[in-house]
């Protein structure tokens, strides 16, 4: 009825720690869900897809900056390899069907309407509300935020070009340590938080860092706004 040209899949059951406890509801959404989105686009010979990877898919590798071409067959938490699978699952759908599929690899993302259990949000809930944050890994973590106007930008460059089978990394290409997000929290909500220091968790990296040159060739991808000027709006 309808006739799609574009069909944008950004859901799924998100979250490393939670695939720990719960394998079954990633198995269901992230395998299952979307095994019935590639079979909709080939039924209804929808154009273009595009859909949400993840920077979890590159694991534990120590290369970094991450770029597209490395190799991602490690991952350490069954949503990385839930992600990884999906863009398995659309090369597929591409090369049998010439399904066009862009996946997207987003990097840790934060802004307005961002999930409650990411970080940011969490950390600015209970730091305003006398609760002490858990943060992992002793304060070690390293993660590359990418604000959710560029990640938008970058998903509409992508409906825009329509290429026949891609993977490109969201993010911002800078490293922040996870002390200085608590710091510029602190500073803007003018209150200290209370820190319970933890050790790492089964599942997470120590560190996250897009290379993004070859989302700025191919999808004119530029990130412009800094985690300072991002927590802050």
């Amino acid at each position: 009825k309808y006739n799609p040209q574009v069909f944008v899949h950004l859901a799924a059951q998100a979250g490393v720690r939670y695939s720990i406890t719960n394998p079954a509801a990633y198995i269901q959404s992230n395998l299952v869900g979307f095994a019935n989105v590639l079979e909709g686009c080939r039924h209804n010979k929808i154009p273009n897809l595009i859909y949400a990877s993840s920077s979890s898919v590159y694991g534990g590798n120590k290369n970094l900056p991450f770029y597209e071409e490395q190799a991602v067959n490690h991952p350490v938490s069954l949503y990385a390899a839930t992600k990884k699978s999906n863009e398995l699952m659309a090369h597929t759908y591409s090369h049998l069907y010439s399904l066009n599929s862009t996946g997207l690899r987003f990097f840790t993302v934060y802004g307005p309407w961002g999930r409650p259990d990411m970080a940011i949000h969490l950390f600015t809930k209970n730091i305003l509300n006398d609760r002490p944050i858990n943060v992992y890994n002793h304060g070690k973590m390293k993660r590359d935020f990418a604000y959710i106007e560029d990640v938008v930008n970058g998903t509409l460059s992508a409906i825009k070009r329509n290429y026949p089978c891609e993977v490109f990394n969201i993010g911002n290409n800078r490293v922040e340590e996870l002390s200085k997000i608590i710091m510029l929290i602190e500073k803007k909500l003018n209150k200290k938080a209370k820190i319970e220091l933890m050790d790492i968790q089964p599942g997470d990296v120590e560190e996250t860092f897009a290379d993004i040159d070859y989302s700025k060739e191919m999808l004119e991808y530029s990130p412009g706004i800094s985690v300072e000027e991002g927590i802050s709006l």
